[in-house]
């Protein structure tokens, strides 16, 4: 099965009902929240700047995780996007003529190698492919 945006590949399996509650014993930590309790491994110098930051360790390390989330997002939406094209065209198009051009287009950001290869494939594969590949291009990037 495709799933999502990302053109993920999930196989399905059916489970019944004494299995699925099994599957959602609490674990440690705070399950309500979310939370899950991990190990970390720092230099001293590390736990006492941690140490030193208001609300302890565990709110730094969590501000500074979603700090660095929000200054990569778009570089990252672009990865998986390339990623999830990536599925999807070989999935489709891996037999097709100019699918290694196509691959090496793609991680290149080559996106008009990129659309000459789509032009010679089937029309609706490519109008697929096309739509997708809006997710990889960059919003000023117009080639």
């Amino acid at each position: 099965l495709r799933h999502g945006s990302q053109g993920a590949v999930a196989e399905y399996q059916a489970r019944t009902a004494r299995e699925d509650v099994a599957a959602r014993r609490p674990g440690r930590g705070r399950p309500r929240l979310g939370v899950v309790a991990r190990e970390v491994t720092l230099l001293p110098r590390h736990w006492d700047w941690l140490s030193r930051q208001p609300g302890g360790a565990s709110a730094a390390l969590r501000r500074l995780v979603e700090d660095a989330r929000r200054s990569t997002v778009t570089v990252e939406s672009a990865r998986e996007a390339r990623e999830a094209l990536y599925r999807v065209m070989s999935a489709l198009a891996g037999d097709l003529p100019g699918f290694e051009e196509a691959t090496r287009a793609l991680f290149a950001n080559d996106h008009a190698s990129l659309d000459e290869v789509f032009a010679t494939w089937p029309s609706d594969v490519a109008a697929y492919l096309t739509n997708l590949a809006r997710g990889v291009r960059a919003p000023h990037d117009t080639t």
